[in-house]
């Protein structure tokens, strides 16, 4: 039994008449029993017959990392947005949360230790038939190669601890593992985000969830690009193609005064998937003490959204910069 209620017993009388020594069940009866037969016969098939259930439908976060993060001591904030226009109308489980036409996201605290060390903290929710939902909290510490902004060649690892209330999940406590791998030039990047969920307890098991992009660098912080995002399931047991999730997003990034901006369009091509979905990022960096107010948000212009947002000069300086740095 979850939190919000009960599964119901449902008992159907059949009425079939009485057995058959030869062959267990005898329709004698008349057209009433056999029809019905044939009504029980079409509740056991309809199942089988019904939508695809998506690998995950609890998406508050659309985003590919970078390896990008806050400067020392500095503060960043990101709203992240999530609609699903055409979504999945079957829970995951017994009364639980779909997506479709459901409004997802979380705001984003995060705070820069080193120039290689980031921590993070999630407030999930959603917004589903008029109500509002939380949906527990996160916490991630991020480690990167520092000055990632400035290479051809980043890299680092998301390890990211998050608690679900029982509407979302049956299993509330899960580990995201994020690798991060990426090359960029002046006008490209792309970048690798092979993702390992964790989830704990009865019924744990380790998902492969990769994200992937590909953006194009027009000059003065704009992005345009395309970005894949897949949860397969389980790792040496995927789900059936039908069942796993696969959506392309084209995305644009830009900045609009101090406000970074990241607007997505998503389609699904499996049943599995959600099948159309909306996602904005909005992202602000806080002053760092000590610092004139334009370097302090610059470090926020570089990640938001999951792009390399350097400036044409920084981008050329980088081809000469070394891949590695001890």
């Amino acid at each position: 039994m979850s939190a919000f209620g009960g599964k119901a017993d449902i008992v159907y009388d059949l009425g079939i008449g009485r057995l058959s020594r030869s062959t267990g069940v005898s329709l004698k009866k008349g057209p009433i029993s056999a029809a019905t037969l044939l009504v029980g016969a079409a509740i056991m098939v309809a199942p089988m017959l019904s939508p695809a259930l998506a690998a995950d439908q609890v998406h508050d976060e659309i985003q590919v990392y970078n390896a990008e993060i806050a400067e020392v001591g500095q503060w960043t904030i990101q709203q992240h947005l999530n609609y699903a226009v055409t979504g999945q109308q079957q829970s995951e489980i017994p009364g639980g949360f779909t997506s479709n036409h459901a409004l997802q996201g979380t705001p984003e605290f995060a705070y820069g230790i080193t120039d290689w060390w980031e921590i993070g903290f999630y407030l999930p929710f959603a917004a589903e038939s008029s109500q509002l939902l939380s949906n527990g909290a996160k916490i991630r510490n991020l480690f990167v190669v520092p000055d990632a902004a400035k290479r051809n060649f980043f890299y680092g690892i998301n390890f990211e601890l998050s608690y679900e209330m029982p509407r979302f999940s049956s299993k509330p406590w899960g580990l995201e593992i994020r690798p991060i791998i990426g090359v960029r030039n002046s006008e490209w990047e792309f970048i690798v985000n092979p993702i390992v969920d964790l989830s704990f307890g009865a019924g744990g098991e380790a998902d492969f969830a990769p994200a992937v992009r590909l953006a194009r660098n027009l000059g003065q912080d704009r992005y345009v690009g395309l970005e894949y995002y897949a949860d397969l399931g389980k790792i040496g047991d995927f789900l059936p193609l039908n069942e796993q999730s696969h959506q392309l997003f084209a995305v644009t990034d830009f900045k609009v005064s101090t406000i970074d901006v990241e607007l997505g369009a998503g389609y699904g091509f499996t049943p599995g998937s959600d099948r159309f979905v909306l996602k904005a990022i909005l992202g602000y960096a806080f002053p760092v003490p000590g610092k004139d107010n334009d370097s302090s948000r610059q470090t926020l212009s570089m990640r938001m959204g999951s792009s390399a947002h350097a400036t044409d000069d920084l981008m050329m300086s980088s081809l000469g910069y070394p891949l590695f740095r001890k």
